[in-house]
């Protein structure tokens, strides 16, 4: 049992995580479906080279305070969740977002919270950049969970890193499909006293 009343034990990853998953709403349900032929039709889903191709994702959360962290994306100009691309050979989404996540924000005790399941299936527009054009993330995200939120170090200074309540991060991510899943986590962390903005940047 770690410090602040949860525990983060190491739990085997589910290989049902495609096909066990149930979409929430029209929007979702599309969106999964995409995935699922992206998963049975090709080889390697994970390849950049392909138009729609997946990524793994986490919002991290601070369970104590209530707080998520976002990190600014250069290239979509958008405060988002951590996450990113499967390196070559690499296939569970799980340890892709928790490789990322530790990547991109520096924290040394991520894990997956309040469990290893799957939070959210998204299908995202992504602008041309970096020799790429524009193309698809088919998007897994899960939530992590620290107990060392001053401990976060930005992967570059062009990826500052923001704690926030939820009521912050919902402002600064407007129409982002990151409000719905923001809506979820705030229904796992349930009701809680306001805590004061923690400032690392």
């Amino acid at each position: 049992m770690s410090r602040g009343g949860w525990s983060c034990d190491d739990k085997p990853v589910s290989y049902g995580w495609l096909a066990g998953y149930r979409p929430q709403g029209e929007t979702e349900d599309a969106d999964v479906a995409r995935m699922r032929e992206l998963a049975w039709t090709e080889t390697d889903p994970w390849l950049r080279s392909l138009p729609l191709h997946f990524t793994a994702s986490a919002l991290i959360v601070h369970p104590q305070s209530g707080r998520v962290l976002l990190r600014w994306h250069q290239r979509q100009q958008r405060w988002l969740q951590v996450g990113g691309h499967g390196d070559p050979g690499e296939s569970d989404p799980l340890a892709i977002a928790l490789r990322e996540a530790a990547e991109e924000s520096g924290l040394p005790d991520l894990c997956p919270w309040p469990d290893a399941a799957l939070r959210h299936m998204v299908v995202c527009q992504v602008a041309p950049g970096k020799g790429e054009p524009a193309h698809e993330h088919a998007d897994l995200r899960y939530f992590l969970a620290t107990n060392e939120p001053e401990a976060v170090v930005p992967e570059n200074a062009d990826a500052p890193l923001r704690w926030l309540s939820l009521g912050e991060a919902r402002e600064l991510v407007g129409d982002n499909n990151l409000q719905a899943t923001l809506d979820r986590v705030e229904s796992l962390l349930g009701e809680r006293r306001p805590a004061a903005r923690l400032s690392l940047t």
